[in-house]
């Protein structure tokens, strides 16, 4: 398969998920600063989600310039992690309605953390076909970054399931910035 179409492809749904995350939003019951107040961990959840998922296209996007070929792999590898994208409206809705609730902040984070380990199953697989890329992929195994990232979802996983819910969208929340510095730093 042809690079650009693959990531044509890629584009096109992550911007469509990325539309209908807005479309999940809740309205207010009375239109004012207090009505829209309320909704303020919608906002945050819808936030977190679209910039996340607009932090994936741009690494994505930085990182497949560097490419020359995909194959098959590459191919099931970004349909999977498209499918699992592909249920960030829903995740996203039923965190924002019920964010202190356990099950929902855990079943977003798994969904964080199982679209992380096909970003780096991704990289690691362009790597292989792609050596002249070298380091300048995200998320090969000599950059520090994937580990601080999955320990740092992790943590949030495990204060989620025990003790503090909300841990979990606060952990995607640093561990993007703490992608975003470190990509910054890297140019």
């Amino acid at each position: 398969m042809n690079i650009d179409r693959l990531t044509a492809f890629e584009d096109a749904v992550l911007a469509i998920i990325m539309t209908i995350l807005v479309l999940e939003l809740k309205e207010p019951d009375v239109v004012s600063v207090a009505g829209f107040w309320d909704l303020k961990l919608n906002f945050f959840a819808y936030a977190l989600s679209f910039f996340w998922l607009g932090l994936m296209w741009m690494t994505h996007h930085n990182n497949w310039r560097l490419l020359s070929q995909v194959n098959n792999n590459t191919v099931v590898l970004t349909l999977v992690l498209l499918f699992f994208s592909s249920l960030f409206p829903y995740t996203t809705k039923i965190v924002a309605e019920n964010f202190y609730n356990k099950t929902a902040q855990v079943f977003y984070g798994v969904i964080i953390i199982i679209i992380s380990f096909l970003n780096i199953a991704i990289s690691r697989n362009l790597g292989k076909i792609n050596p002249e890329a070298g380091l300048g992929l995200l998320y090969t195994s000599a950059d520090r970054t994937v580990y601080i990232d999955l320990a740092i979802k992790l943590i949030g996983l495990i204060l989620a399931l025990t003790v503090f819910p909300p841990a979990m969208m606060i952990s995607i929340l640093i561990a993007s910035c703490v992608i975003s510095i470190d990509s910054q730093l890297a140019k």
